[in-house]
């Protein structure tokens, strides 16, 4: 498994055009480029971190050097408006293989 990590400001009041546009992307991210899903956190200063799992590292850098493009336009730019900010050149912050996975999965 591989997992990518990305972080986004967001802009104030738009929480939740984020987290709604955030997980309809995700959804359509997993239908058309294998990925697993993934979570995404809020830090104590209010940046919003994404940890994305993916069958191998060949999958995820097909996607990513797709742009991970879907057919989505009005999901796409509610995700876009509502950012502030984003690392440069939006790169993930890590990607990294698992080597020991000792999550327990919700069954909730």
């Amino acid at each position: 498994m591989f997992v990518a990590v990305y972080w986004w400001r967001v802009h104030p009041g738009k929480e939740e055009q984020f987290r709604a546009a955030w997980r309809r992307g995700t959804d359509l991210i997993r239908e058309k480029y294998g990925s697993y899903g993934s979570r995404l956190h809020r830090d104590a200063d209010g940046r919003f971190v994404g940890y994305a799992e993916w069958p191998d590292e060949a999958t995820w850098r097909a996607a990513f050097d797709a742009k991970m493009v879907y057919d989505d336009p009005a999901t796409r730019a509610a995700f876009v408006d509502a950012i502030a900010e984003v690392p440069v050149d939006a790169d993930p912050i890590f990607t990294m293989t698992v080597t020991d996975d000792l999550l327990v999965r919700a069954t909730s």
